[in-house]
């Protein structure tokens, strides 16, 4: 069975979360899923073998995996976070359907198959429902280097008998069209600039990979990316970096239970943003070289967050916040400027007993004493992640369905809290423990 399908199938397991257990202890931060999504496909831009290391054993991974496998790439991929490919044999420049609309990165397709071959054909990506996430800075930047891109019946084509480099302004900061253009313009004749690019430290870390294989890339993690094409890329050996996001996850779930948390193996630089929001709620944030210890009061404060590109506050840890937001002592905002469908699990949060109220792009907390456990649905999968939070935190039994969303970013983020002196466990298809609790606690 191929790994989309085995997604698929696991859509109805729920988390079982007893919670009101503080959190202490140390973790473990894994690769980055955000880098990995996009390194991956570009080791296809290689003449040689590549090995990947720290990768996180995600479902987005495994699914990209097969998507390169079936493009004709042999991957060999490891649960211990290491990757081989080696994309010599690769023929195919149209990308399978049903597995591309798994995940929102297969778009980095594109830019891969077009410096590869000169063409692509990539269905539109799939990924979590936050909102509109245009495409239109991708075809911008390809159609700047020279590509003629079509879309017609949910597929781009894009097309290029050479590309050339070109001087492309991004309209938006994007993240994604910043990777794609870099991409495709590795290869491409002459040098490419880009104004106004993402400056997220994945984006660094897709440009080092590019670098590793032989490519000429300068500038990455700051307004302007200068790319100078070279004619061959060789395969390379690389390590991922730490993932910023599960690492602020974590942070947070430590102060929403009051706990005392080492969140080990990360790059405290990377998680500036998260660490002075919780200063600022009261909470006690440490940093040493590679890890970043958060140590929770019984009562934070409230605050004001407004998600910004890096190295703002990332729009991906906005919901987790959230949590913390609705247990803290006053009146606390955050303004989600990146997506606007981005506010989806607030009424999840409300059926636990939280005060929220959306306006727009505006979610405002008046902070109460304690979330209560219910039954709650995932809408996405960083959603996912804050009702995970909230069940840790709240008193009683909560149990958070449409786990397949958690699984695309968190490797065993069970096992990792239950480390941690959690209560959570992976309940299977139809299974449900919070009748049994009911009873016990009637007896």
């Amino acid at each position: 069975m191929k790994p989309f399908a085995v997604r698929l199938g696991r859509v109805l397991e729920k988390f079982h979360i007893i919670g009101g257990k503080r959190l202490t202890g140390t973790v473990s931060i894994g690769g980055a899923k955000n880098a990995a999504v996009a390194i991956m496909p570009a080791a296809l831009l290689a003449d040689g073998p590549c090995v990947i290391d720290n990768l996180p054993y995600i479902d987005d991974v495994i699914i990209l995996a097969d998507i390169l496998s079936e493009l004709g790439a042999r991957v060999n991929l490891s649960q211990s976070g290491r990757v081989v490919i080696d994309g010599t044999a690769l023929k195919l420049h149209k990308a399978p359907v049903q597995m591309v609309k798994c995940l929102r990165a297969s778009y980095y397709l594109l830019g891969v198959l077009l410096g590869r071959f000169g063409k692509a054909e990539v269905p539109f990506p799939g990924g979590c429902e936050i909102g509109a996430r245009p495409i239109d800075q991708h075809i911008k930047g390809l159609e700047a280097l020279g590509a003629k891109v079509d879309v017609e019946h949910g597929v781009i084509r894009a097309k290029a008998d050479r590309l050339v480099g070109n001087e492309i302004y991004m309209d938006v900061v994007s993240v994604g069209a910043t990777i794609n253009i870099m991409l495709a313009a590795v290869k491409a004749k002459g040098q490419t600039i880009i104004s106004n690019a993402a400056k997220e430290p994945h984006v660094v870390d897709v440009a080092n990979f590019l670098n590793a294989m032989g490519g000429n890339v300068k500038g990455a993690g700051t307004d302007v990316i200068r790319i100078n094409g070279v004619k061959q890329l060789n395969g390379c050996e690389y390590t991922i970096i730490p993932d910023q996001i599960e690492a602020g996850t974590f942070m947070i779930a430590a102060a929403a239970t009051a706990g005392d948390v080492v969140v080990s193996g990360v790059i405290p630089k990377h998680l500036e943003s998260i660490s002075a929001k919780l200063l600022e709620m009261g909470e006690d944030v440490t940093e040493g070289d590679d890890f970043v210890r958060v140590r929770g009061t019984r009562k934070p404060r409230k605050v004001n967050i407004k998600t910004l590109p890096y190295p703002g506050f990332p729009t991906d840890l906005q919901q987790p916040m959230s949590v913390l937001c609705s247990i803290a002592k006053g009146t606390s905002v955050i303004n989600e400027s990146l997506f606007d469908h981005r506010f989806r699990h607030v009424e999840e949060l409300r059926k636990m007993g939280a005060n929220i109220k959306v306006e727009d792009r505006v979610a405002i907390f008046e902070g109460v004493k304690k979330l209560t456990g219910a039954p709650v649905s995932a809408s996405d999968l960083r959603a996912g992640a804050a009702l995970i939070i909230a069940g840790l935190a709240a008193e009683g039994v909560t149990e958070v369905d449409h786990i397949h969303y958690i699984d695309r970013g968190y490797e065993n983020i069970e096992g990792k809290l239950n480390s941690l002196g959690a209560d959570i466990r992976r309940l299977a298809d139809g299974e449900s423990l919070l009748k049994e609790v009911r009873k016990v606690r009637t007896v």
